[in-house]
C-alpha cells in the first residue's frame, strides 16, 4: 500500500511563500540596482533609464519563465525628458522566447493614453513606499489575460522617481502554485490583500473572483501566520510576507 504524505496548512504556506519569494528578491534586486545607478547618474533621462533596465528585464522575460513582463515606469516629471515614460519589456510564449519592448503612447493629448498613475499597481506603492501585489486583474494593456502584478518604489534623493516590477500570467503561476496547494489535506485557496483569488483547489473559486465568507477580510488584513478560523470552519494564514494568504477548509 502506499501512502500519499500531506502538508499541514502552515508548511503549504510556507512553500507558496518560497514561490513568490524568488519574484520577490529579483524584483528588490532590480530597485536596487536602479537606484544605485540613478543616484550616481548626472541627469535621469529616458536613455539613461531604458539602458539599465533592459539588463535586467530583458533575461527576465526570455525563455521559460513564470514572468510575462517586467520594467520601470517613470513618475511622471521625474525624467529631464519625458513627462511620462514606461521601459518596459514583454515575454512571448512563441519559439524562439524573443523579448520585446512595450510600445506605449506617452502624449496626454493622444486619445488612446492612459494615466498609469490611477492604477493600483502604481497607485499603493506610490502611498505605502512599499512594495505591492496587484490582481489578478485583466491586463489590458500589456497582455488581455488575468495577470499579477508586483511593484515596488524607487527612490533618488529622498523622492520616489518610479515604480519597477514584473508581471505574471495567471495561468503560469498556477501552474507552479496549484500542485502545491493539492499537497494539503483540506481544499485550499490562494486570495490577495483584498481577498481577490489567485488560484485555488477548488474549481468554482475562478482567479480574480472575490471571497466573501464572514469574517475573511479582517483575517486577510491581520495576515497572521497562525490560522486564524473564520465563523464558517474555514482557517486563514499568511504565506509569509508575500501579502498572499492561505484559506483552507470550508
Amino acid at each position: 500500500m502506499t501512502t500519499i504524505a500531506t502538508r499541514s496548512p502552515a508548511d503549504v504556506a510556507i512553500r507558496v511563500a518560497e514561490t513568490i519569494d524568488g519574484i520577490f528578491a529579483m524584483i528588490d534586486g532590480w530597485r536596487d540596482l536602479l537606484e544605485q545607478r540613478l543616484a550616481a547618474a548626472d541627469a535621469l533621462t529616458a536613455e539613461t533609464v531604458d539602458g539599465i533596465v533592459e539588463t535586467f528585464a530583458v533575461p527576465a522575460v526570455s525563455g521559460e519563465t513564470l514572468l510575462t513582463g517586467a520594467g520601470f515606469v517613470a513618475a511622471p516629471g521625474a525624467l529631464q525628458d519625458a513627462e511620462w515614460h514606461l521601459a518596459w519589456w514583454l515575454g512571448t510564449s512563441a519559439s524562439p522566447h524573443v523579448a520585446r519592448r512595450l510600445a506605449t503612447i506617452d502624449d496626454p493629448s493622444h486619445e488612446q493614453f492612459r494615466d498609469y498613475t490611477a492604477l493600483e499597481w502604481w497607485r499603493v506603492p506610490a502611498t505605502t513606499g512599499a512594495r505591492h501585489l496587484t490582481g489578478p486583474y485583466v491586463d489590458y494593456v500589456c497582455t488581455d489575460d488575468y495577470t499579477v502584478t508586483i511593484t515596488t518604489p524607487v527612490v533618488r534623493e529622498g523622492r520616489m522617481v518610479g515604480v519597477v516590477g514584473a508581471d505574471a500570467l495567471v495561468d503560469r503561476l498556477e501552474r507552479v502554485l496549484l500542485p502545491v496547494l493539492r499537497t494539503g489535506a483540506t481544499p485550499a485557496t490562494l486570495v490577495n490583500a483584498s481577498c481577490r483569488v489567485v488560484t485555488s483547489t477548488d474549481s468554482r473559486r475562478e482567479p480574480g473572483s472575490m471571497l466573501r465568507d464572514d469574517g475573511i477580510t479582517l483575517a486577510v488584513k491581520a495576515l497572521s501566520p497562525t490560522p486564524v478560523t473564520l465563523p464558517g470552519g474555514a482557517s486563514v494564514l499568511a504565506c509569509g510576507d508575500t501579502s498572499l494568504a492561505l484559506v483552507v477548509g470550508r
